[in-house]
């Protein structure tokens, strides 16, 4: 009975039940904060979404595409004339501006057993939960350049530029399309901030910055007390020392006999 409602509580959030228009969702910001990133866009996997189009004994895997939101409506498709998935990579079409290139390809989502709420609040669990709850397009910033790469590349997307996503089903043991969810809405990654527009004032800095700031100046003023009192110090004791050596210096000669005339 609780993994059911566990079941349902996913399908509202990610709105992806039945009845519902379906398409890519950008993740809760419960689950993922700082959302979408200049180069990146976490989104909710489509737990749910394609369980009538599953059958026993077959494999399915699912791909995500990606394109830009200025590339035409006749690019958008993603599977060819006898509905093979289109295997385009972002160098093809120019990270999305010339059509939708394959961002990713996972297993289906468990839709019978989907990751708990409850473990999130559990910081040896959080890291395995969100993993197979959300997908971060963008989160590869190295396949571009690695020649030994073979996998499918998700590399990070342009700062200030709108894109939109799709999932598909496919039969991986025919390579044909099963499903597909419509493109999502758009969204937009950030714009990066000119340095000259990034407000430094305290107001705007967390507590914790401000009381480890605190604590640095207090630290580099005693450091500073410290090295000022230890020359004093030094400076002090030369000068004691000099006077004693002088003092010392007229008490010898003032206690020398001083030599006798002789009369004759």
């Amino acid at each position: 009975m609780c993994s059911r409602w566990v079941v349902l509580a996913f399908c509202c959030l990610g709105q992806l039940c039945a009845g519902q228009s379906l398409k890519p969702q950008i993740a809760a910001p419960q689950l993922a904060t700082n959302n979408p990133t200049l180069t990146t866009v976490a989104l909710e996997k489509p737990f749910c979404m394609f369980d009538s189009s599953l059958y026993p004994n077959k494999s399915y895997v699912i791909y995500l595409y990606a394109m830009k939101e200025l590339a035409s409506a006749i690019s958008s498709l993603v599977t060819t004339n006898n509905s093979k998935p289109l295997n385009s990579t972002f160098q093809q079409t120019s990270g999305g501006k010339l059509g939708p290139y394959k961002a990713a390809m996972f297993n289906v989502p468990n839709c019978a057993s989907p990751p708990k709420f409850t473990d999130v609040g559990d910081v040896t669990k959080v890291s395995d939960v969100l993993k197979q709850y959300l997908f971060r397009v963008g989160d590869d910033g190295t396949c571009l350049y690695d020649p030994n790469f073979l996998a499918v590349c998700n590399p990070p997307l342009t700062p200030d530029t709108t894109y939109r996503f799709k999932y598909v089903l496919v039969d991986s043991t025919e390579g044909i399309m099963k499903d597909q969810t419509l493109w999502s809405d758009p969204i937009k990654t950030r714009r990066a901030k000119l340095p000259l527009k990034i407000d430094t004032w305290p107001g705007q800095r967390s507590g914790g910055m401000i009381v480890i700031t605190s604590i640095l100046s207090v630290l580099v003023f005693l450091l500073l007390a410290g090295l000022l009192a230890s020359v004093s110090s030094a400076v002090m004791g030369s000068e004691a020392s000099s006077a004693e050596t002088k003092h010392m210096s007229q008490t010898i000669q003032q206690s020398e006999p001083r030599p006798q005339l002789s009369s004759e």
